[in-house]
């Protein structure tokens, strides 16, 4: 496979600590607005292998590559300027602040001049209306003004998520974007997810297998550190290794 098929691709990427090797020779290629899951057991390697692709660790070895590029080692501020835009497993937003003031923070990070604090932040029309279309395709829109520690916890997921698309980011690395959802807030979710794969690359590393199989065209699955098979969604929930490794038998009920 040629590597214009890959908007961004790992290969044998190994992170090592101390003695624990993390992630081990992990070759993986994302294609450009296709939903990708990575799945596996606790300890397997998941949440070190999004922080290698996202700036948050540097490797002990190998490559991710961003159409082609080598970025491995990059910092996170670098990796996010590029167009890869990040969510995290805990909820992170502003409590104190807007829904659209949050959001307009995170677009204003991308002006050349976001650490100059004399000129007013609403004086940025462009990033007002990056903020406003961040929130809608959020599904907030109607709760621009509202204080965001006074949001559900399901809709603080989904501004914390408005924060990253206000990046203008091509690539959506989602860590476990339903963790401690109820069922409505998880169906809620899983249409915004479905929706936003239209429009980017979607890279979600969940435990819900119902929302997973619900939004994901392609899956990968991690044990141990390595990489235990990856490709299409129903040709990985089929294969034996990965039922007897991580889905288990009650895999075929999915």
């Amino acid at each position: 496979m040629s590597q214009s098929d890959f908007i961004l691709e790992t290969r044998a990427l190994t992170k090592v600590f101390g003695g624990l090797v993390a992630n081990s020779e992990v070759t993986i290629g994302f294609r450009e607005r296709q939903a990708h899951a990575v799945i596996g057991p606790n300890g397997a390697g998941k949440s070190t292998f999004v922080n290698l692709l996202t700036g948050h660790l540097t490797p002990s070895g190998g490559q991710v590559l961003l159409k082609g590029a080598n970025i491995a080692g990059f910092p996170a501020h670098k990796v996010s300027r590029l167009g890869i835009g990040r969510s995290y497993q805990k909820t992170n937003v502003f409590p104190s602040f807007t829904c659209f003031e949050n959001t307009r923070l995170a677009a204003q990070s991308r002006l050349a001049t976001s650490m100059r604090f004399f000129r007013p932040a609403c004086s940025y029309k462009a990033v007002s209306e990056q903020a406003g279309c961040a929130l809608e395709a959020a599904g907030l829109g109607s709760k621009a003004s509202r204080m965001a520690g006074a949001l559900s916890y399901g809709e603080q997921r989904q501004l914390e998520i408005a924060m990253v698309l206000a990046t203008a980011p091509e690539i959506l690395v989602l860590d476990e974007p339903l963790a401690g959802m109820g069922k409505e807030e998880s169906e809620k979710m899983v249409g915004l997810l479905k929706g936003l794969a239209r429009d980017y690359t979607l890279i979600l590393v969940e435990h819900d297998m119902d929302a997973v199989f619900a939004i994901a065209e392609v899956l990968s699955v991690m044990v141990n550190g390595t990489l235990l098979e990856s490709g299409p969604l129903e040709q990985v929930r089929a294969s034996r290794a990965v039922q007897d490794a991580y889905l288990g038998d009650g895999a075929e009920a999915y």
